[in-house]
């Protein structure tokens, strides 16, 4: 627990700068403060890993209005993959799917959708434009590839503030930090313990090609994120198929995402999740 007290103390303190030179308006007298009630928030993602359970989500199956009807037709997903790390940065199409992803399901039980941004090292204020337009489309995760630094990670701090899950516990955004590069590994404790990291994910495909198609260095660099997750007591995510998933979860694992939709099910049964 010292490690979740620790992030939550910095927290408060990159909170405490930012908020530092604002004027601020003092209320009428008698008049209650509107930030001293907690947020709730209906973040499917944030319920299922604060009641301990894993999470499996799978890849948006087509950046469209068709592509959101195929996502909602999917019950065994709890969230929505969206990447835009590779351009082109697109926010209308992505509110096409999520609105046609609600009227397919009802406009209830749309998945949850997390935003993939293009790599901060990319342009440092880009990224603070693409994570608040993400957030004001309605995206309930924010997911940063190639962090490096803590920098990297305090950027969604600044941005999403105490909307953040779970140095807020009714926070109803979740920051997911992918870590891809041999630097990011190096720096694994570090990136992991920072405050503001709601979920860890060590890219295999990326980390692949970090270390030139070395696998033994790949999945080692895959437990140092695990082991950091562990210590910090941050979930650990990974990408995964039907022929790996039972054993990323019994490793520790807990958020999927899948490569193929057929290994939901597989990942739900091994949970104990599947019935």
């Amino acid at each position: 627990m010292v490690p979740m007290i620790r992030r939550a103390v910095l927290f408060l303190a990159v909170l405490a700068v930012a908020a530092c030179g604002a004027e601020e308006e003092a209320l009428p007298e008698g008049e209650p403060s509107m930030t001293a009630a907690p947020m709730e928030h209906d973040n499917r993602i944030i319920s299922l890993l604060a009641s301990g359970q894993p999470v499996f989500g799978m890849f948006a199956p087509e950046q469209s209005a068709d592509g959101g009807v195929q996502a909602a037709a999917n019950d065994q997903t709890d969230f929505i993959f969206y990447s835009l790390e590779s351009g082109p940065w697109d926010i209308p199409t992505m509110e096409t799917f999520m609105a046609s992803m609600a009227e397919a399901a009802g406009g209830s039980g749309s998945h949850p959708v997390v935003l993939r941004i293009p790599p901060i090292r990319d342009d440092r204020d880009a990224a603070r434009t693409h994570l608040e337009e993400g957030l004001a489309a309605g995206i309930d995760g924010l997911v940063l590839p190639h962090v490096e630094t803590v920098e990297d990670v305090a950027l969604a701090t600044e941005v999403a503030g105490d909307r953040l899950w779970p140095l807020n516990p009714d926070g109803d955004v979740l920051n997911v930090i992918l870590i891809e590069d041999q630097s990011g590994i190096a720096l694994a404790r570090d990136l992991v313990g920072a405050p503001g990291v709601g979920v860890a994910i060590p890219g295999p495909g990326d980390l692949r090609r970090a270390y030139e198609g070395d696998m033994d260095a790949v999945e080692n660099a895959i437990q140092t994120v695990l082991a950091a997750c562990k210590e910090f007591d941050v979930p650990c995510g990974i990408t995964a198929g039907p022929d790996d998933i039972a054993e990323r979860l019994e490793q520790g694992f807990e958020m999927i995402i899948v490569t193929e939709p057929e290994a939901l099910a597989v990942g739900l049964q091994a949970s104990g999740r599947g019935g």
